[in-house]
């Protein structure tokens, strides 16, 4: 059988945890922060993580992760 290809897309912006989860880094954390409340850039911090349906579909663009 052959090597199945990664979506490059995916492989940049999801990881795969150990359990199984599906993690990624959430977005309006790269500029204009001056604007934003500090409970809200503190929340942007941490890792976001996907619901097991949206996983699955991760998970199908991501073969060897």
């Amino acid at each position: 059988m052959p090597k199945l290809k990664t979506h490059s897309g995916a492989k940049k912006r999801f990881r795969v945890t150990a359990t199984g989860k599906v993690v990624y880094k959430k977005s309006g954390r790269s500029h204009l922060l001056s604007g934003k409340p500090q409970t809200r850039i503190r929340r942007l911090r941490k890792k976001g993580c996907l619901n097991p349906t949206m996983g699955k579909r991760v998970k199908s663009l991501l073969p060897y992760a």
